[in-house]
Order: structure tokens, then C-alpha cells, then sequence
């Protein structure tokens, strides 16, 4: 008998999971309309692949994946696009998100599928894809991408592979009634599972108040070697770190995740949709949700429909709003109000509780921290909920992510025992939305830094060329002029002396005077303009920006994966020009020996004319914008700003075209002046 241990902490709340599992999994049907947003997951939104107006079947590809992590939508039933558009989601903050609108036709028809009747006939990344491709999340919490998560590093070996089938939330029973129904599919499902990661055991945690659940799942796994492990009910057992404690007794470090000590959770709904989706080509279309509360009259366990209305799913199912208090997605300590009821069932969506006052009391009014040190004693993370609620009231963030926020997994549990009815949870949400918001900020203003350093250090290069150049005009004048002198000083000798060879010898030093002028501009033009020094500061540059970009990426893996993919691609381009720069370097040392001589010459720049023309049109452009930041004071204040920033950029155009002018004219005036002496 498989050995379990205990977590810290924990509490027990009435369960009042009787009320929907007494009956079998019924089908909700088809609604008249579906809402389909294109972000159900962690990750990337998808992309959408239809347009208004076009005609899609069941199962059909809607929105396809964009980059690693996210998922596919597809459509749950045949009908016709009506809109592409913005439309409320559930969400605890009421946003908003893209979403396809479907107008569904009644017939369900289906699309083209791909089974496969043995998936061991299949490679691991060939099933990887098909369910990457099927649109698979993680069906009991966060929705993260599940090809994702059965593909960790290399350097991580799974060694437990575990399903989650607690279910520790009250009131909640879909997955008690998916285990009793398809515990054959959840098996299966575990088996594909274990056949890409081969880890060395595999478990099924499920508590025991799910005694008919045990029992399916037991007897669906006689063949296999699952184990199907029987843990004590106490909330939150459910959750992934607590779970990996009760049936492994390892802990998952802070800051990293469980891959990392070689443990993997799923939960059993998604390893249901991973055997139909490789089994039958289905994608992840519907799935089965709780419809619970006193305010429902038919309560009990339904397949609805990804995208299915839930004022249209309340209706069907004995709605009574006017006894309602409070209409929860999820259950109640983990859940958020739904203030909308035109809100569409997504993947996550394991429950709808519409609960009555007597249910669920409405918050009280919450009192002065009396330090009782009951949430501590019931935290599973081992926290300190009290200091961590005194650092979020005092917006001390810095000190909470330092007393690990961010290990908190919202249980609600130091909640619930609070007797100064503190909502702590909201303290802790909201603590680490500012945290992540700071962190974006200064992520940003590292970006705007990296850039003003990029374009002074362009600057500092390009003021550098053209002083190369400059140089390379006045060695090319003065060479000219010496050939001139050496020409002129010729002819007179030979006038002076005249003897029978005389014209022949002005030809020659003509000629020779010729071929000086010629290879001066010729080496001018041909000197290279990169120089052994600046590709030098370059490569510093690109490996100091190389470190950071490594740095920023390890960080973003752990707390950031959206920004993870991004940053993975730009140290791979970092990578390659620090490798280019380095190559550039070997290359001239082993030249000519210019980069370790005189500095090579640069070709003659842009001529006066030109460059007053620079001039001139940068001043014209400065004044038209001074003249419209005036009307804009007076009439769009709103674009003042904009515009003075506009404003500083071209007075240092200005600057620079009139100090370019400036040195090309005093270059023409030496090389005059040295040609007027000579």
C-alpha cells in the first residue's frame, strides 16, 4: 500500500458536494449562439483563421496557435461566423477579450477527424502535436498548455507522473462524476501520458469522499500499472504542491516548479481529453462543469459546450435569480462573482454555484487584526498570511515577495478562519498585481535604457567616421598638392635648363602627377570604414547586452513563460551577432595589418551644398514644429507632449547637420588656403 504523508496546515468546510453528484453526467445541448474567446489559457491569445460570414463544423479549427505557448480554438458545433469582436469573459476583473461569435445551425455536423486506434504506432512529438493541435489546457486550474507541460527540459526527468482526482473544493463534482463514468478514458488517457514522458511510477490521488470514484478507477486500472491512491479529505489536498507532499513527501522548492524534482501533475479531466483526442481526433470542444446552489433547480453534472452562454445554460437548467445572493464560477473558496451572466463557459469552467444568502453569507464588514495567528496555522504553504496582509495594506511589496507572496495559491483558507473576517486573499491578488506591474515597468525602462545607450554609442560612432573621413579628405588634398608642387617644380627646372628631352620630361612628371592624385583618391574611396578599436566596443557591447538578455530570459521562464518565448529568440540573435563580431575581429587581425597600424582612411563625405541642404530643411522642419506646439497649447493639449519630445529629437538634427557643415567647410578652406601657398 502506497505510504502518504501530510501537509501543513489545511482546513475542513462543509462539503455539500451531495447536491449535484447523486445523478449521472447529462448533455446540456446546443445553444443558439456560442462565444468563443481566443485566450482560455496561460500563453499567447490564437490567432483567428475564419472571418465573418463563413460556415465552420464541428471540431473545425477556428484560431490556430500562436508560438509555444498556447492553444488552438475550435468550433464545438457547426453554424456560421456572425462576429469577430470584443465581448465580456469570465474574468474576476470583468474584462473583455477577442472572441468568435457562432451562430450555431442545429445539425452538428462534424469535420474531417484523425483517429488513431493505437498511439503507440505514433512518435512522442507526433503525439505532442496532435495534442498541442487539439487545443488542450489544463482542465482544473490554471489552463496551462498541456503539450507543454508533458515536454519539460530535458534535464528534468519525470519520475512520478500524477492525476488529480481530490476534487477538495465544496460543491464541486464534475470530476467525482467523470472518474465514476470514464474512469476507462482517464486511464487511457494517463497511459498516453506515461508512453511520452516514461516515468518510473504513475498515480492517481482521489479523496476519500469518492469512494464510487475509487472503485471505477480501480477497476479500469487492473490491467495497468497505475496506482490508484485513496488520501485523507481535507481542503485545499487538491492543490498541485500539496498533492505531490501527501503522495510523494517531497516538497517543490520556492521559485521552482515540479518538474524540477521530478514529479508531474494533470488532472484527470484533461488526461480524458488527451485519449479522445488521440483516439478519436476530437479537440477540446466541451467538457463536463457542476451546476450546483440553491438557486438551481435542476442541479447536477452537465457536458456543456466550450463557448455556451451562461444566462442560456442557467435558463435551461431551473434558474431562480431572485433568491440568489451571489453567482459564483469555480467553487467557494477558490471562485470568483460573475456580475454578468452573458459570459461563455470556457475550458476551465468546472462549476456554476448560484448560491442564496443562507449558503453563502455576504461578506461582513472586516475588523482590526486581532493577531491570533489562525490563518497561520492553516496555511498549506507555510506562509505568514498576517505580515504578508500588513506589507500588501502597506504597499510594502518589496518586503512581501521577499516573505514569498507569490508561493501563496489562493486557497482562501486563512480567509475563511480570519474572526476579524479580513478578505486576505483580495490583499495578496492584489499585492501581486502591482508586483508584476512594477516589474513590467522596469523591465520596460531597462529596454529604454539599453536603447538610449545603443544610439549614444551610434552616435560616438558615427562622430568618429566622420572625423575618418575628414582626415582621409585633408591627407588626399594634401597629397594631391604635394604632386602639383613636384609637377610645377619639374616644369620650371625644365624651363630654366632647356635640353632636347625637355617635353618629354614635362609629359612624364605630368603624367606621374597624374597617377599621385588618382591613387589618393583611390585610397580614400577604398580605405574600409571599420576599424580593429570599434569592432572592439562593439563586441562588448553585444556581450554585455547578451548577459542581460540571458538573465532577463531565466527570470521570465520562472514568473513570465509570455515573455519567456520572446526573450528565447532575441539571445539566440544576440548570440549570432556576438559570434559574427568575433569573427569580424579574427578576420582582420589575420589581414592586412590595418587594425593594428595608422587609421585607415574613409571615403570623401557628402559635399557643402549637400550638407547646407541638410541644414536647411532641418531648421525648416523645427520651425514648422514650433509653430504647431503654440496652436497646440492653445488647442490639443493633449498633444503637447508628444510634440516637445519631437521637438528636442530635431534640435539635435539641427546640431548635427549645422557641425557637419562646419567641418566640411573648414576643410575646404585648408585645403584652399594650401593650394593658394603652394
Amino acid at each position: 500500500m502506497k505510504q502518504i504523508w501530510d501537509f501543513h496546515g489545511g482546513i475542513h468546510p462543509k462539503e455539500n458536494k451531495e447536491q449535484s453528484n447523486q445523478d449521472g453526467i447529462s448533455d446540456a445541448g446546443i445553444p443558439p449562439r456560442l462565444i468563443l474567446p481566443l485566450q482560455q489559457h496561460i500563453g499567447h491569445r490564437a490567432e483567428p483563421v475564419v472571418s465573418v460570414g463563413d460556415k465552420v463544423l464541428k471540431g473545425q479549427l477556428i484560431a490556430k496557435a500562436v508560438g509555444a505557448i498556447s492553444v488552438a480554438v475550435h468550433a464545438p458545433t457547426s453554424g456560421s461566423v456572425t462576429a469577430i469582436e470584443d465581448h465580456p469573459v469570465p474574468h474576476a476583473s470583468g474584462m473583455t477579450d477577442l472572441c468568435v461569435l457562432i451562430e450555431t445551425d442545429g445539425k452538428d455536423s462534424w469535420c474531417e477527424r484523425t483517429p488513431c486506434e493505437d498511439y503507440s504506432t505514433l512518435s512522442k512529438d507526433e503525439l505532442l502535436s496532435r495534442i498541442r493541435n487539439a487545443g488542450i489546457a489544463g482542465m482544473g486550474g490554471a489552463g496551462f498548455p498541456t503539450a507543454i507541460k508533458l515536454h519539460p527540459p530535458r534535464q528534468d526527468k519525470v519520475n512520478t507522473l500524477i492525476l488529480n482526482g481530490a476534487e477538495c473544493e465544496p460543491y464541486i463534482t464534475s470530476d467525482d462524476r467523470l472518474m465514476r463514468e470514464r474512469a476507462s478514458e482517464v486511464i487511457l488517457g494517463l497511459e498516453i501520458m506515461a508512453y511520452i514522458l516514461q516515468p518510473g511510477e504513475c498515480l492517481i490521488g482521489v479523496e476519500d469522499n469518492k469512494p464510487e470514484a475509487i472503485a471505477a478507477l480501480r477497476e479500469a486500472a487492473k490491467e495497468t500499472q497505475v496506482e490508484v491512491v485513496t488520501i485523507p479529505t481535507k481542503y485545499p489536498s487538491g492543490g498541485e504542491k500539496q498533492l505531490i507532499k501527501i503522495l510523494t513527501g517531497s516538497e517543490v522548492p520556492h521559485g521552482r516548479i515540479p518538474a524540477d524534482i521530478g514529479v508531474m501533475c494533470q488532472n484527470v479531466a484533461t488526461a480524458a481529453a488527451v485519449y479522445r483526442a488521440i483516439r478519436f481526433g476530437e479537440p477540446l470542444i466541451s467538457r463536463v462543469t457542476t451546476m450546483t446552489g440553491d438557486c438551481i433547480a435542476n442541479k447536477g453534472n452537465q457536458n456543456v459546450l466550450i463557448g455556451t452562454p451562461i444566462d442560456w445554460l442557467l435558463e435551461q437548467n431551473g434558474y431562480l435569480n431572485q433568491k440568489g445572493s451571489r453567482l459564483v464560477m469555480g467553487g467557494p473558496m477558490m471562485g470568483f462573482t460573475l456580475h454578468d451572466t452573458k459570459l461563455p463557459v470556457v475550458k476551465t469552467t468546472n462549476c456554476l454555484l448560484a448560491a442564496t444568502n443562507k449558503e453563502l453569507t455576504p461578506p461582513q464588514p472586516a475588523q482590526a487584526c486581532i493577531r491570533c495567528g489562525m490563518c497561520s496555522e492553516v496555511c498549506p504553504a507555510e506562509l505568514l498570511p498576517q505580515q504578508l496582509y500588513w506589507f500588501a495594506k502597506g504597499q510594502e511589496f518589496e518586503k512581501a515577495e521577499h516573505h514569498n507572496l507569490f508561493d501563496c495559491i489562493e486557497c482562501g483558507a486563512c480567509s475563511y478562519v480570519c474572526p476579524s473576517t479580513i478578505p486576505l486573499v483580495q490583499y495578496y491578488r492584489y499585492a501581486k498585481g502591482e508586483i508584476k506591474q512594477i516589474k513590467a515597468d522596469q523591465e520596460k525602462s531597462n529596454q529604454a535604457r539599453e536603447r538610449f545607450e545603443f544610439r549614444q554609442e551610434r552616435i560616438e560612432r558615427e562622430k568618429a567616421e566622420k572625423e575618418a573621413k575628414r582626415k582621409a579628405r585633408a591627407e588626399a588634398a594634401a597629397k594631391a598638392q604635394a604632386a602639383k608642387k613636384e609637377a610645377a617644380a619639374a616644369k620650371g627646372t625644365a624651363a630654366s635648363s632647356p635640353t632636347e628631352g625637355s617635353t618629354a620630361n614635362d609629359k612624364a612628371a605630368a603624367i606621374q602627377a597624374a597617377l599621385q592624385r588618382v591613387e589618393a583618391k583611390k585610397q580614400a574611396q577604398t580605405a574600409p570604414e571599420v576599424t580593429l578599436e570599434s569592432l572592439q566596443k562593439k563586441l562588448l557591447s553585444a556581450e554585455d547586452k547578451l548577459s542581460k538578455m540571458e538573465n532577463a530570459w531565466k527570470d521570465a521562464v520562472e514568473n513570465n513563460p509570455e515573455r519567456a518565448e520572446k526573450l528565447a529568440t532575441a539571445v539566440e540573435s544576440s548570440k549570432t551577432n556576438v559570434a559574427k563580431l568575433n569573427a569580424q575581429i579574427s578576420e582582420m587581425n589575420k589581414g592586412t595589418g590595418q587594425a593594428g597600424g595608422s587609421e585607415p582612411q574613409a571615403p570623401v563625405g557628402p559635399s557643402i551644398e549637400e550638407l547646407q541642404k541638410n541644414v536647411d530643411k532641418a531648421k525648416s522642419k523645427l520651425q514648422l514644429m514650433l509653430d504647431t506646439l503654440e496652436d497646440a497649447k492653445l488647442n490639443h493639449p493633449d498633444r503637447v507632449e508628444k510634440l516637445e519630445r519631437a521637438i528636442t529629437k530635431n534640435h539635435t538634427r539641427v546640431s548635427h547637420a549645422e557641425t557637419a557643415l562646419s567641418e566640411a567647410t573648414n576643410a575646404k578652406k585648408t585645403t584652399e588656403s594650401t593650394e593658394s601657398n603652394g
